[in-house]
């Protein structure tokens, strides 16, 4: 009797090793590895804080720092203005033992949004502050409104944006109130000092021709500085205007909505020059369907009175 060849049945294979789930396990493993590191690292090594004001009061000292420090910009018909992130990073700096960073944690393509957290941390006190928030993707502006950004860049940016904003609250929430205090006021200061070596008249002739490179006349530098004559500018004019130039590089305001152009009409300006407004000739009959305006009647000329 013949049997069947035996059937040969191949072992079942073995079940791929999940690289993703290694991976995911050993950065979890290095991040927490780190960050006992650094607590260990700050216990060992405290904080001076009369060191740590003395570099603040040197930092904010430089002209370059100070002018950085601020931003303005209008809002609803009033100025909005305070410190930049990159005045809470050298607060943090100089405190020493300061971890803050901003995350990505999701990010939703189908609905344009990410999901993103800020944070800070003293690692000598174990005060942390967070913050969790939902960024769209998209930019509004006052003549288009709101547009969707498609360009991964261009994503990017506007999340760094919006995290910057959230990490400057993050940061000032673990630092001493009175801290930051003297930095504004050490920054404010340096401000109105101004650069001491060039006078200020050559000061307000750069400053103006900066200005004028980015197309606004001196009439308009005036009228922003309530309307005082640029011989008479001070150095916190000057500061002023720096700032609002930082304000315009990074893209926080528009020239535009810094220096409106007033608009004059003709009416206007022989108005103001003592002028009488010149009456327009008559037109002729039949011309655009307009009546013709009666002539005056001349004696003699059988005129009906």
């Amino acid at each position: 009797m013949n049997y069947p060849a035996e059937q040969q049945y191949a072992p079942v294979p073995a079940p791929a090793p999940s690289f993703i789930g290694q991976g995911t396990a050993v950065e979890q493993s290095r991040a927490v590895a780190e960050v006992q590191a650094a607590v260990i690292v700050a216990r060992q090594f405290p904080r001076n804080e009369a060191l740590a004001i003395q570099k603040m009061r040197t930092g904010f000292s430089q002209h370059t720092l100070a002018v950085r420090s601020f931003f303005r910009f209008p809002r609803a018909g009033s100025t909005v203005s305070g410190e930049t992130i990159q005045f809470a990073k050298e607060l943090a700096r100089c405190w020493t033992n300061i971890h803050y960073g901003v995350h990505e944690l999701r990010r939703d393509d189908a609905n344009g949004e990410s999901e993103m957290q800020a944070w800070a941390w003293d690692l000598e006190t174990n005060e942390r502050a967070s913050t969790t928030f939902i960024v769209p993707h998209s930019r509004w502006s006052k003549d288009y409104g709101s547009s969707r950004l498609e360009d991964p860049r261009d994503v990017y940016e506007n999340n760094s944006n919006n995290g910057a904003r959230r990490l400057r609250e993050m940061i000032f929430s673990v630092l001493p109130d009175w801290f930051r205090e003297q930095a504004k006021t050490i920054a404010t200061n340096t401000l109105e000092k101004g650069q001491g070596d060039k006078p200020l008249a050559q000061r307000v002739a750069d400053c103006i021709a900066h200005f004028e490179g980015l197309g606004v006349t001196v009439e308009q530098l005036e009228e922003n500085r309530s309307g005082r004559a640029s011989g008479k500018w001070t150095n916190l004019d000057l500061g002023q205007l720096q700032i609002i130039s930082e304000s315009i590089r990074r893209g926080e305001v528009t020239i535009e909505e810094e220096f409106p152009q007033q608009r004059v009409t003709v009416g206007e300006i022989r108005q103001q020059a003592g002028e009488r407004p010149q009456q327009q000739p008559p037109s002729k009959a039949g011309e655009s369907g307009t009546a013709e305006w009666p002539e005056a009647a001349q004696p003699g000329s059988g005129a009906r009175s």
